[in-house]
């Protein structure tokens, strides 16, 4: 094994969490990781990684050497590519998780055009709700919704998205449609979200608050409370990607437009080590142009009309 090599080895480690993690990564024995790495160590006559019996804990050192190691080994990258043809070309098997109901409505319906015109890219997509460890699971790329929690991986903003409280014109029939979020809780509500309660998050007066709702139903899938809403079973509080069609033709109205926040965004979120990876930034350059109208045609559909207009 060379130095690069070594260094690879390292950085795979501690993006992992643990020799074997890094090892299913990098298809290498567990033990093959780890003694290259204790070899990196007396090379470099420092201690990198502490190991307990439970997880390991990158040293102060460690974390100065893994800045400068992912650096370098993009910089290999680079000019890898710029000195070999077939780097003009995105190539290779991409996978990519996403959630389940943005993924159905609006990837599906993109993905063939990108491999049509990526005949060398191959895609993996695994569709769901749950927080996926991208490292420690062999994910490529992940699509993210909302606020992201600080993490080593890279982000890239593809979209706004705005999220809407609305309900069918049946539910508001003989019903005052509350004009604060405090009033949410006269009505009944479609919770979408697991936990004890679900809450609501409005500003008033450019402050953050938040509403406490409850209903009979609660789901997991953004569809199925679209689907209650437009049954008349309550209030739902949604993206519009999921709602921009029934608010489009008044299948579904908008209420507490004023307390809105502002739009979240979407992002392509990855490791720091497919950086390189130019099928990553073909995808994500894709999805940037093909979102631009699509994605903000669901959020126009969010302006008219407005269920607290009906008297």
């Amino acid at each position: 094994m060379n130095a690069l090599e070594d260094m690879q080895i390292f950085v795979s480690t501690v993006e992992a969490g643990s020799f074997t993690a890094a090892s299913d990564k990098l298809g290498l024995s567990k033990q093959f990781v780890s003694r290259r790495v204790i070899a990196l160590e007396e090379r470099l006559g420092v201690r990198l990684i502490n190991r307990t019996t439970r997880r390991l804990a990158i040293t102060e050192v460690g974390r100065a050497y893994f800045e400068r190691a992912v650096k370098i080994i993009e910089d290999v990258a680079d000019a890898e590519r710029a000195v070999s043809s077939q780097g003009a070309v995105p190539r290779g098997t991409l996978r990519v998780t996403a959630p389940m109901s943005f993924g159905t409505l609006h990837l599906g319906g993109v993905l063939p055009r990108f491999l049509r015109q990526h005949p060398q890219v191959h895609i993996e997509l695994d569709l769901n709700d749950r927080f996926v460890d991208l490292i420690a699971e062999g994910y490529d790329m992940a699509v993210r919704i909302g606020a992201l929690a600080d993490s080593s991986l890279v982000a890239r903003p593809l979209a706004a998205v705005r999220t809407v409280t609305c309900c069918s014109p049946a539910y508001l029939h003989g019903r005052r449609a509350p004009r604060t979020p405090a009033e949410l809780s006269d009505h009944d509500c479609v919770l979408y979200g697991h936990g004890k309660g679900v809450e609501w998050r409005f500003e008033v007066e450019g402050r953050p608050v938040t509403a406490l709702v409850a209903g009979c139903l609660r789901v997991n899938n953004g569809e199925v409370a679209r689907d209650a809403a437009l049954a008349g079973l309550g209030i739902a509080r949604l993206p519009t990607f999921i709602v921009g069609d029934a608010l489009r033709d008044g299948r579904l109205v908008t209420i507490l437009d004023a307390f809105e926040p502002a739009p979240a965004a979407v992002y392509a979120v990855y490791p720091h080590h497919r950086q390189s990876f130019l099928a990553i930034r073909a995808f994500i350059d894709f999805l940037r142009d093909a979102f631009a109208t699509g994605l903000a045609a669901t959020s126009d559909a969010a302006n008219p009309p407005r269920g607290d207009e009906r008297r």
